[in-house]
């Protein structure tokens, strides 16, 4: 896996796929060595693919540990790492976690960010935050998989089958955690519970998509259409399925597909 050292911080990446530059921003706690990949989606046979390590976890670190980086500092790592690649314009799709640091992104990169997709994510601030992991992350493993599955998908509250699921999938998700990384999850959480880009939203002049789940309770479908109004000319679609809507709803990797060729 290739990395790029850039200064303050050391980011692994992948890249994958042919055509137009599409950086992907993944949420909390990912780590590009687990499954399901990004770049195994449907995303590759349309785009060239840049995915990462977020500071501090995976294979990503910072110079100085013991830093609390801020959204914005995590925006900078991916407008820099695509610079490094000689990525001038790019598009933007950022999911949950990544899809507060894509609006950082847009906030900062300006005409360098040529469309951008926000997927199962909030404003913060009067747009609404989505669900406060940092509280749940907090917990011991199996009570944190317990309250996650109700917050990934609504219906798992009176669906046994689909919360039986989402348990398995959740608690193979922790199983796969490297100690090592938990003190960058940490401050990605602390960074994440304060996200707030509510009042500059406006500002933004950038062709945007905001995806939702209608059973999403991590990034409640009131917050995407908050997030959606705020944003200037923003669409809104939303999807039959909770926070993995990508993974239960066949029409959202090729809606998402065809809003990033719109441009």
């Amino acid at each position: 896996m290739p990395t790029a050292d850039l200064g303050d911080v050391t980011l692994q990446y992948e890249l994958a796929g042919d055509g137009p530059p599409l950086l992907v921003v993944n949420g909390t706690g990912s780590d590009l060595r687990r499954e399901p990949s990004i770049l195994e989606s449907p995303l590759v046979r349309h785009f060239s693919v840049l995915a990462y390590d977020h500071r501090g976890l995976g294979r990503s670190r910072a110079a100085d540990p013991e830093h609390q980086p801020t959204m914005a500092d995590f925006a900078a790592d991916a407008l820099r790492l695509c610079t490094s690649l000689g990525w001038e314009r790019v598009f933007v799709l950022g999911f949950s976690f990544g899809g507060m640091v894509a609006q950082e992104i847009a906030l900062a990169g300006g005409e360098r960010i040529q469309r951008l997709v926000l997927a199962c994510t909030s404003s913060g601030g009067a747009g609404g935050a989505s669900a406060p992991l940092h509280e749940l992350y907090a917990l011991p493993t199996a009570q944190r998989v317990e309250r996650l599955a109700s917050y990934t998908d609504l219906r798992s509250t009176t669906d046994r089958e689909r919360r039986e699921e989402l348990l398995r999938l959740l608690a193979l998700a922790a199983e796969s955690e490297d100690p090592a990384t938990l003190p960058g999850l940490r401050k990605q959480l602390e960074a994440r519970r304060r996200h707030d880009t509510w009042e500059r939203l406006p500002s933004l002049r950038i062709p945007t998509l905001v995806a939702a789940g209608r059973h999403d309770g991590i990034a409640p479908l009131a917050n995407a259409e908050a997030l959606a109004s705020r944003i200037p000319g923003a669409r809104l679609r939303v999807f039959e399925g909770g926070h993995l809507f990508v993974l239960e709803d066949r029409a959202a990797w090729s809606a998402m597909i065809a809003f990033l060729k719109e441009g």
